[in-house]
């Protein structure tokens, strides 16, 4: 570029003129950029922090350089950190519960790394702080600069003196605004149409020769063609936001450089602006898809949540049950992890929700497992109580009436709940000594009787084979007179071994049912037989009682038939054959009368065979 005191001969008009129309230096203000273009711009994905400790080391680091840490890091590493050290508390609260503390006494014990944790925060809030104050001040003392130079150009432009001698001062006023950096935002567009106006001034009033102009516009036409091959690169750099980034440090090179010929200017721009174009639409798109992901992500956290909400904890009564249920609660916590972060507005709300679920599923599962503990310990007292009885009870010799009540003393344990495994053992074995005691005093007093059990179970045996050496081609008549003989037979003979009971009991009903198929034996013989063999079994394990009962029942229902047939018959008198309906209807009542006659003559009896087994036992 040329020195000033080469250009200080004078123009003449026609040269004055046609400086003045050749030199407009001014880039077009709509076009110009701001001084500073600001964005929210989220860092990229980094690995996550394993611990606690990963994230503290971390946050010293960037505690080192807080005034130059990005933001959206240091909120990413508290993000983490807390996930990590709740994650901890909830291990620790769980433990707390399963060992049997309720979950409103849990206490969280004082965490160091967490109170190391918030110091550092604090430190990097009080010098982020003392920054952001820092650069508002220096914006402030930058726009009283740009001011003053603003004025100063305005005095070379209105003072009257040559220009060419104020070039040189000129030229330090723009290296000085060049220099000079950020304003506060709200000034930007103001001071820089200001100061280009002047410099426009300025230029129209300088009298430089064409040589100098054109020296002067190549040289910044050189550096915005470079600006704009850097800001063409961009368009290829794999980190979007580190693009976006650079290309506002080549707006500020743009702008802080010179003009270039008039003809030149708006290709110049168009070219540049193009590239820019390119990069802020990637910077965008980047941002766009990264806020899909995260409403993605918010999206099927909610589903989580929703599940979790939806737990219907009034089917949730037994240990099994809750215990399934956790297994699933657990799972959905894991499947959380897993899942990347939410739109920061929504974050931290949704985790909040989550963890407000789980807290409250676990303080139930609490609550439940507390009454489960409870209803345990009452469990234990009666069946220590049944103890007491039974213990009272082994040394009778009153063997039939005691068999009874132990009997019912186990049929009643079982009807108990469970107690806690360290007493479950104990309890039972007591119980189960004391009456196996009395059974085996009641087996050594009755072993005559056991010997008379099996000459009944040989004669049993000699039945059976009898039963399965009927011929199949004996006649129909003779073949069931026979086999109700032998079934009379059977029921006449007594107790068998208890063991061998059911054995003989099966292999004696299947030849008979094989026999009744084979012959055609009537349904009621065969109900009749298998009543008999029901209420053998009901005399032998449960005694006299038992039999009342069973009489009572069929009684009742004898009654209820009874009356069922009476509505009947006396319906039946009503209706008439004339139609077809009305012969239809006839037959089917005809049919349930003579069903129900039938069903009350096999209930009779029944009867009868409980009465003969009530007489035989008296």
């Amino acid at each position: 570029m040329m020195d000033a005191h080469d250009t200080n001969q004078p123009l003449n008009q026609g040269e004055l003129e046609e400086e003045k129309k050749t030199v407009d230096v001014s880039e077009p203000i709509t076009e110009t950029p701001t001084e500073k273009v600001t964005a929210e711009v989220q860092p990229e994905a980094v690995s996550k922090p394993a611990t606690k400790e990963d994230v503290l080391n971390l946050l010293k680091e960037l505690a080192q350089d807080a005034e130059n840490a990005n933001k959206q890091e240091i909120d990413n590493l508290k993000q983490s950190f807390y996930k990590l050290h709740n994650t901890e508390l909830e291990a620790a609260k769980k433990q707390f519960t399963d060992n049997g503390g309720a979950v409103e006494d849990f206490v969280a014990q004082e965490d160091p790394i967490e109170k190391e944790f918030k110091r550092l925060m604090g430190v990097i809030k009080d010098k982020r702080s003392k920054l952001v104050a820092e650069q508002e001040r220096q914006k402030e003392e930058n726009l009283q600069v740009k001011l003053s130079i603003i004025e100063e150009l305005k005095e070379l432009v209105e003072s009257g003196d040559d220009a060419n001698k104020s070039y040189t001062e000129f030229k330090k006023l723009q290296q000085q605004w060049n220099e000079t950096k950020l304003v506060p935002q709200g000034k930007v567009n103001e001071l820089w149409k200001n100061y280009q106006l002047y410099v426009e001034k300025f230029y129209d009033l300088l009298k430089l020769n064409n040589e100098f102009r054109e020296y002067d516009f190549k040289k910044n036409l050189e550096i915005k063609m470079h600006l704009c091959e850097a800001a063409e690169k961009l368009a290829d750099e794999e980190d979007v936001v580190s693009a976006f980034h650079q290309l506002q440090k080549l707006h500020q090179e743009f702008r802080d450089t010179g003009p270039v010929t008039k003809e030149l200017r708006d290709e110049i721009w168009n070219r540049f602006k193009v590239a820019s174009t390119t990069v802020n639409r990637r910077h965008q798109q980047h941002f766009e898809a990264l806020k899909e992901t995260e409403q993605h992500n918010l999206d099927q956290k909610t589903v989580i949540c929703e599940i979790v909400e939806a737990i219907e904890y009034n089917e949730l009564k037994t240990f099994s049950a809750w215990e399934n249920k956790t297994q699933e609660v657990i799972a959905l916590q894991n499947k959380w992890k897993t899942i990347g972060f939410a739109p920061q507005k929504m974050n931290v709300k949704i985790f909040e929700r989550f963890r407000h679920a789980c807290d409250d599923f676990f303080k139930k599962k609490g609550e439940f497992f507390k009454s489960l503990k409870e209803g345990m310990n009452e469990n234990l007292e009666k069946k220590k109580a049944l103890c007491e009885k039974a213990e009272a009870l082994k040394d009778s010799t009153d063997w039939k009436t005691t068999a009874d009540t132990l009997t019912k003393l186990q049929k009643e344990w079982k009807t108990i709940g469970p107690v806690s495994k360290k007493h479950s053992d104990a309890v039972w074995k007591r119980f189960i000594s004391a009456c196996d005691y009395f059974f085996e005093q009641k087996n050594n007093a009755t072993s005559s009787q056991r010997s008379v059990e099996i000459e009944n179970m040989d004669k049993k045996k000699a039945l059976i084979e009898k039963l399965s050496t009927i011929d199949e081609n004996m006649d129909t008549e003779e073949a069931s007179t026979l086999v109700r003989d032998l079934m009379k037979e059977w029921n006449a003979i007594g107790h068998v071994p208890f063991k061998e009971k059911d054995r003989l009991y099966k292999q004696y009903h299947g030849i008979i049912d094989q026999l009744f198929d084979r012959f055609n034996i009537s349904a009621s013989n065969k109900k009749l037989s298998n009543f008999r063999s029901n209420i053998s079994n009901i005399q032998d394990n449960n005694g006299s009682q038992s039999l009342y009962r069973e009489r009572e029942k069929l009684m009742r229902a004898y009654e209820n038939m009874k009356n069922e047939l009476q509505t009947y018959e006396n319906n039946l008198g009503f209706l008439t054959s004339t139609s077809k309906k009305g012969s239809s209807l006839l037959t089917e009542l005809n049919r349930k009368v003579d069903k129900l006659k039938a069903d009350l003559e096999l209930v009779l009896q029944k009867i009868k065979v409980i009465d003969e087994s009530i007489k035989t036992e008296e």
